[in-house]
């Protein structure tokens, strides 16, 4: 797979699956800088968050504790 198509793919499914968990991350995207650069792997930019949503994240990676 491309490394271009691939970082969106991934991007796609870590959106989706942050959607289940009931979080959104606005800036979730393929990050513009790395996917222009030729030698580095695509990088996800997961963005900036409010407090809240920081905290659902932790909970959701802490098993919902």
């Amino acid at each position: 797979m491309d490394p271009i198509e691939e970082v969106e793919t991934v991007t796609a499914e870590l959106q989706a699956a942050l959607t289940r968990a009931g979080i959104v991350l606005p800036s979730l995207c393929p990050d513009p800088v790395s996917c222009a650069h030729q030698v580095m792997n695509p990088l996800v930019e997961l963005g900036r968050c409010n407090m809240e949503t920081a905290r659902l994240l932790a909970r959701a990676l802490d098993g919902g504790r």
